[in-house]
Parts: C-alpha cells; structure tokens; sequence
C-alpha cells in the first residue's frame, strides 16, 4: 500500500522485513509445534527494491535445529506489477526459539526433521 512506501515508491524494508519474519515465525511454529519467538535476524540482504502493485511471496528453509532453537533461511521474491517477472528481492537467516506458557526457552524434539536442501539456480 502507499502508506508502506518511502516518497519514491519503493516499500519500506522494514515492512518487507515483517513479512518475512511472519513467514518464518508460521514455518517454525509448525515444526517446533510450540509457540516460538524470532531472538536474532543475521544476514539480511536486499537485492532489488519492491514496487506498489508488485506481488511479495516468502519461501522457507529449515538450515539449523539447536536444542530450543530453529534457524529458517527467508527468500522474499517479487512478482512486478508491470510484468510476469518473478525475482527474489530480499533474503535472510531468522533464529526463532521456541518458547513455553511462560516464555522461557523450550527444548524442541525434531530429531527426525530433516533440514531443507538448499534451492537450486533461480
């Protein structure tokens, strides 16, 4: 929306930032099957600027399982309003602890998950 863009029509990273974080926080709540909560965001990146009118999807990977800890690699990729192109715009790693009714740290039980291969070309 407009009220999310900066005076050049580029949207805020802030905001982008956002919705990748509630991507990864939903992939780690399903595998930590538990509340969780985002602790350190390392390795941001933004490649290309998001337009108004484009189209944001976020893509998930899980790379890391700690003891209490799960770290999920975040792809924002854009389809442009102005075409059928599709280019990944931002990425990052998101550390995500899974929490307790009290909010202290909670050891997960994911021996059997696999971590995510990583994805190829694009």
């Amino acid at each position: 929306m407009p009220a999310d863009t900066n005076p050049y029509g580029d949207i805020f990273g802030g905001w982008l930032m956002a919705q990748m974080d509630l991507a990864g926080g939903t992939r780690a709540r399903q595998l930590a099957g538990c509340r969780v909560a985002t602790v350190a965001v390392t390795g941001f990146t933004f490649h290309k600027p998001v337009y108004v009118g484009d189209e944001v999807s976020c893509y998930t990977a899980l790379t890391r399982i700690g003891r209490t800890s799960l770290t999920i690699d975040v792809q924002a990729w854009v389809r442009r309003h102005t075409s059928a192109a599709v280019e990944k715009v931002t990425e990052g790693l998101f550390v995500f602890v899974a929490v307790d009714l009290e909010g202290r740290p909670h050891p997960l039980d994911l021996k059997d998950v696999p971590l995510d291969l990583p994805a190829s070309g694009a």
